[in-house]
């Protein structure tokens, strides 16, 4: 049975280095970033790393990976979200993400699911979706 969660995360860090750049083209960046859970998720402390893609029409797009290290509905362990997004001319982010198969441990071991969020520019808590199972 699927179960639908909700929250909101916070960015607690957020350290990003440049990796190349295109002579009037698209930039290349890495980002190591720390986020805060509350909700459904409960997580203090996060670890997530992102590549970035900055193209010149200030748009682009991100991948990463972040591993959770907490309680989903009161049930402790930890798992993995693989992200996938973009972030348009305005600085509105699109996120959409997917537990990694076989990542969950603890009493959330055999957990799937997958959500989504979108963050305008200057929202501090950022709400999450996220439909899930425990198997």
């Amino acid at each position: 049975m699927t179960t639908h969660a909700t929250g909101t995360f916070t960015f607690a860090d957020w350290q990003e280095k440049p990796v190349g750049e295109a002579a009037g083209g698209a930039k290349l960046a890495h980002a190591t970033v720390t986020n805060g859970y509350s909700g459904a998720i409960t997580a203090s402390a996060t670890a997530c790393q992102y590549a970035i893609v900055y193209l010149p029409d200030k748009t682009g797009g991100f991948s990463g990976h972040e591993l959770v290290d907490g309680e989903l509905d009161g049930r402790r362990g930890s798992f993995v979200l693989a992200q996938h997004g973009t972030f348009g001319e305005d600085g509105t982010v699109r996120c959409a993400f997917e537990v990694v198969p076989g990542s969950g441990s603890g009493e959330l071991a055999g957990l799937t699911g997958a959500g989504s969020f979108t963050a305008p520019p200057g929202i501090q808590a950022v709400r999450y979706a996220f439909d899930y199972e425990l198997g």
